[in-house]
């Protein structure tokens, strides 16, 4: 049986270049409202965040496109690191929920120029090719560029393994790869660029946790 012989936390902070739109659900419709809100808690003031399924799908897509495969699932080294239920293989990164700075939650808070509490609204609509002419107008809410999220990173390291380098390797490759494309949705008309700090590490050693007496 494996032991899991420590785990290793990895701390940063994400900035937003662009706006940024994760999509978060609206029970209902109202005239002149948004078309497409973001997500957002039920506490902290109702504040917009980045979910951690949101981060590891996106990081998990582009190393799975680098690397070639043809399916999720498809890489073994991949499969180590972000986990494959398929094969009943437990991922061996946590990514945590994001969550807005203080300091960007105050500078939010000042801020004359928002649509919503913390977030921008932007229209959008479609263009009638032969005409030329603007159709479907839609509004969509965005995290507006400038402002920065609190993000962490746990790997657990196993006695089987090796010390996490490898795990550690991949995931800054995968940060380095949505660093050029995009986070969130509509990236491909602007949305979702973002820069990572330089990240920290820490490791949680369990080696003198358990002492057992004959």
């Amino acid at each position: 049986m494996k032991t899991l012989i420590k785990k290793i936390k990895i701390t940063s902070t994400l900035d937003l270049i662009t706006g940024l739109h994760v999509g978060g659900s609206k029970d209902n419709v109202e005239i002149g409202g948004i078309d497409n809100p973001v997500i957002r808690t039920a506490i902290k003031d109702n504040q917009p965040y980045i979910p951690g399924s949101s981060l590891k799908g996106k990081m998990r897509s582009l190393l799975e496109q680098i690397a070639g495969s043809s399916t999720v699932g498809g890489n073994g080294a991949i499969n180590d690191l972000f986990g494959y239920a398929i094969d009943s293989k437990p991922s061996k990164i946590i990514v945590r929920d994001a969550y807005l700075c203080e300091k960007s939650v105050l500078m939010l808070k000042d801020s004359e120029n928002l649509d919503m509490p913390y977030t921008e609204g932007k229209w959008e609509n479609v263009i009638q090719r032969t005409k030329g002419t603007a159709e479907h107008p839609r509004q969509t809410e965005r995290i507006p560029a400038g402002v920065s999220f609190d993000v962490e990173f746990i790997i657990n390291v196993w006695d089987n393994e090796e010390d996490g380098k490898k795990s550690i390797a991949m995931l800054k490759n995968g940060i380095a790869a949505l660093e050029n494309d995009y986070l969130g949705g509509s990236g491909s008309r602007g949305y979702g660029q973002v820069k990572f700090s330089e990240l920290k590490q820490e490791e949680i050693s369990f080696k003198d946790y358990f002492k057992y007496e004959n």
